[in-house]
């Protein structure tokens, strides 16, 4: 898999958006939206990492998490299972047939849970664990070009389209050549800053680009913020019986 960081993204990306933006004063975003799901995501492929989730809290410290992570975007299922610290092992997030359920092996129980909901107490929301669907979820509202760092970027507004979507709008940065997305800034609904996202290094596998280490920064409580790291991350076959309870049962005994 090949690496890429702010440093070189502008040699990386999708011949979609590299056109759009070369051939095109002013973009379609609506298509570029699109391009940045296709980018993010893996309809034909399974997808595995592990995870390490290090908070900083100024209440409560700071906080390690290690998880394994599945994705099978091809019909939007997702498992997060906890390795460490001791007191969370076992415990895990599966997302099937539209649901999202959460298991604790202690009471032995499957709960539903949120998309919305923050994961285990760090700054990533559920949601940001499964497919990228920002063509679906948002409307373009305004657009700018501007810079981030020294790069140039489409600055873009979003306004939710529905419920379902974990915010009701974005400001996202997406990098004029390579087309991926480097920054979201996530507001309420009366438009209160509650996070941003940086995406600060993306490895690629096929056409397909994984955001391998991304840093969460909580708006509302200042110096509160969560990086999150992939590694040993694999697109080989997953069995079916991965994304099922079952599973995640059998992996507790």
């Amino acid at each position: 898999m090949k690496r890429y960081t702010y440093r070189s993204i502008y040699l990386a990306g999708l011949l979609t958006l590299a056109a759009i933006a070369a051939n095109a004063q002013t973009p379609d975003f609506t298509a570029m939206l699109a391009a940045i799901d296709g980018q993010l995501n893996f309809p034909d492929h399974d997808f595995a990492a592990k995870l390490r989730m290090e908070s900083d809290d100024p209440e409560n410290g700071k906080d390690v998490k290690m998880a394994q992570t599945f994705r099978r975007d091809g019909n939007d299922s997702f498992l997060i299972l906890f390795l460490e610290p001791e007191s969370q092992l076992g415990q895990g997030y599966l997302r099937v047939d539209e649901n999202l359920w959460f298991y604790d092996p202690e009471s032995r129980k499957f709960n539903r849970s949120s998309m919305k909901e923050n994961l285990q107490g760090t700054d990533a929301k559920n949601s940001d664990f499964g497919s990228s669907s920002l063509a679906t979820d948002y409307a373009v509202s305004t657009w700018t070009e501007g810079k981030l760092g020294a790069y140039d970027v489409w600055v873009v507004d979003l306004k939710a389209t529905n419920d379902e979507a974990t915010y009701a709008f974005k400001k996202i940065s997406v990098a004029k050549k390579g087309g991926l997305l480097l920054k979201s800034e996530d507001f309420s609904l009366s438009k209160r800053l509650l996070r941003t996202a940086y995406y600060t290094s993306y490895v690629q596998s096929g056409a397909s680009y994984v955001a391998d280490v991304v840093l969460y920064v909580d708006a509302l409580v200042k110096g509160k913020k969560t990086r999150i790291t992939m590694t040993e991350i694999s697109v080989a076959p997953l069995p079916d019986t991965v994304f099922t309870k079952a599973y995640v049962e059998r992996m507790n005994r």
